[in-house]
């Protein structure tokens, strides 16, 4: 009954929350929260909740890009944040959401991996970004991934002294260049949403990732759900998105 008085409230151009449908839920940012990582953020949208660390560490460069760093991101969905989560090894979700932020991240450009090389095709500076799900109201993916972008521009490069890594002692910024903004756009019925509440999600045909850089440009696309999208709702979809990445990415320092 309350997914069907969901959809019937979207067809009359209505949500339950009374948000407009390109609105978002209310944003809060916070930063360097969690004082033993290199960097970290939490984000709330309405009352989902996400934290996000970051660790450096030494790690051998792929053979494809030997004087790169490297990129590696993790999720973790609690049973403390949603009675749909299991404890265990992170399941498809996880490894799903943890994909799309990784891509998002990796494809904008967002950091100077070249900046991160310490010995050619011997040793680089591994950038671990672990995001944790606090509260599970909806929209998981947009808030983990603002949640990564805000503690990766406070993350620091520890100092080395004599091949070792001194934690909590830094030489410099990790060199982020773009702040890459994901939103996520939705269809139910033959209405376009964004920032989708948990009830919203259940009713929804099919949505559509859109991660946005500080130009403009589109870097990275990702469909879900089992309903088709016409090519002009995907248009739609992107206009929405590069405009609703501009208003979030000015709540950013």
């Amino acid at each position: 009954m309350e997914e069907l008085y969901t959809l019937e409230l979207i067809e009359k151009g209505k949500r339950v929350d009374k948000r407009r449908f390109d609105e978002f839920r209310k944003v809060e940012i916070k930063e360097g929260i969690i004082k033993k990582a290199e960097g970290s953020a939490s984000v709330r949208i309405g009352e989902t909740e996400v934290t996000a660390g970051v660790k450096l560490d030494f790690g051998k460069p792929f053979p494809d890009s030997p004087e790169e760093g490297m990129l590696i991101v993790n999720a973790e969905f609690t049973p403390l944040a949603s009675p749909d989560f299991e404890s265990g090894p992170p399941g498809e979700d996880a490894v799903e959401l943890a994909r799309i932020v990784d891509r998002g991240i990796r494809e904008s450009n967002c950091i100077e991996l070249e900046k991160l090389c310490i010995a050619p095709a011997e040793k680089v500076w591994s950038v671990f970004v672990d995001i944790h799900i606090i509260n599970h109201q909806g929209n998981l993916l947009d808030a983990s991934a603002l949640a990564s972008l805000v503690a990766l521009l406070n993350t620091k490069i520890p100092k080395l002294e004599d091949d070792k890594i001194l934690r909590g002692e830094f030489e410099r910024n990790l060199p982020v260049v773009f702040k890459p903004i994901n939103i996520t756009v939705c269809k139910a019925g033959n209405s376009l949403l964004v920032d989708p509440s948990f009830e919203e999600e259940k009713i929804l045909g099919a949505k559509l990732s859109v991660c946005v850089r500080d130009d403009d440009r589109v870097c990275a696309l990702q469909k879900q759900g089992n309903k088709e999208l016409s090519l002009e709702d995907i248009e739609k979809m992107i206009d929405v998105a590069i405009e609703k990445s501009k208003e979030i990415r000015s709540l950013i320092r």
